[in-house]
């Protein structure tokens, strides 16, 4: 038996995840993580005087995905002319443990936190949501709009970046692709961007909140994807407060999301008020929204299950369809 690998390139990674499968995949890999089905060390990490590399392994069983993704985030490296963040995937076969694809990790690890969303918002918004605020105009706001777009029909976008110009080539880049609609109106003000919309999405490295949760409108859900250390806080007090809180993992929720921790630290919430992980609503073991004046809030800050699964189904995509390139060893 040949010993060979598949390279995926980020190419070949976005024609091999598509949303839609990326999205049902998150489901099964946050079930298995909530009913014990997976096995997920702590993350590895290794320092140097330069940057930091993660090490993330995961194992589901149920649909028996085996995976490894390998992050490197170095400061300086943008003075050399390189990304500040490089990573690479790696899917394992369970029965062998032969590694058998090697993939580009930051457009995986894109596509997987926009699934993730996705997820979370086919799960809990309401089924006649429409419009949709995106704050934050990066790489991770376009995956949030079209995982948003994947699950409901939505009609109208409204886009708010502090940086205007970010925001009007946010608006120009995605009108009218894939499910995405072609009426985005970019806001001079966050306020401007929420204070209608059905869903919102909070896609920022921001340490202070990026909008006023008083003018959040009954009904609305909110998904919060982009802070993921204690240092970083999206959403506001009356925000947190006044959502129904769904997390991707209670325990990574606990070490990494800022706006959580703050207010447990403070007194103004206690563990009772976080709800479920989303993978216990989709097992059946917790409710989700009741009623269409809830607000409801996904928070995610990642986990290795929807890495490990990325990477099997864009493996067995790439091999239906010959992308990549294999290399024998």
């Amino acid at each position: 038996m040949s010993n060979s690998v598949r390279i995926l390139s980020a190419t070949d990674v976005k024609q091999a995840l598509p949303m839609a499968d990326a999205i049902e995949g998150m489901k099964a890999a946050y079930k298995q993580l909530s009913v014990g089905e997976a096995n997920v060390p702590l993350r590895g990490r290794v320092n140097t005087p330069a940057g930091v590399t993660l090490v993330m392994p995961a194992y589901l069983e149920q649909s028996d995905d085996l995976g490894v993704k390998i992050v490197s985030v170095f400061p300086d490296n943008p003075s050399r002319g390189l990304p500040t963040i490089h990573a690479m995937v790696l899917a394992l076969d369970p029965e062998t443990g032969q590694v058998l694809a090697m993939m580009e990790g930051g457009s995986l690890t894109a596509i997987r936190t926009g699934a993730g969303a996705g997820a979370g918002t086919d799960i809990l918004a309401r089924p006649d949501a429409k419009s949709v605020a995106i704050i934050g105009s990066g790489v991770q706001a376009r995956t949030q709009l079209e995982a948003v777009c994947t699950v409901r029909q939505i009609e109208k976008v409204w886009v708010y970046s502090p940086t205007k110009t970010n925001a009007e080539k946010f608006a120009a880049e995605m009108a009218g692709q894939g499910p995405i609609p072609q009426d985005i109106v970019v806001t001079d003000a966050s306020t401007d961007a929420i204070k209608d919309a059905h869903i919102i999405c909070a896609a920022t490295t921001s340490k202070t909140p990026v909008f006023d949760g008083t003018q959040v409108k009954l009904g609305t859900h909110i998904n919060g994807v982009g802070s993921f250390t204690p240092e970083m806080i999206e959403l506001d007090e009356t925000t947190v407060k006044q959502s129904l809180i769904v997390m991707d993992s209670k325990e990574a929720v606990l070490e990494e999301a800022g706006e959580i921790i703050t207010l447990l630290e403070q007194g103004i919430i206690d563990e009772s008020h976080l709800h479920a992980e989303l993978g216990e609503i989709i097992a059946g073991s917790k409710s989700g929204r009741v009623d269409d004046q809830q607000i409801t809030f996904f928070k995610s800050v990642g986990v290795a299950v929807q890495d490990a699964i990325s990477a099997s189904i864009a493996l067995k995509n790439a091999e239906a369809h010959n992308l990549g390139t294999v290399v024998e060893l």
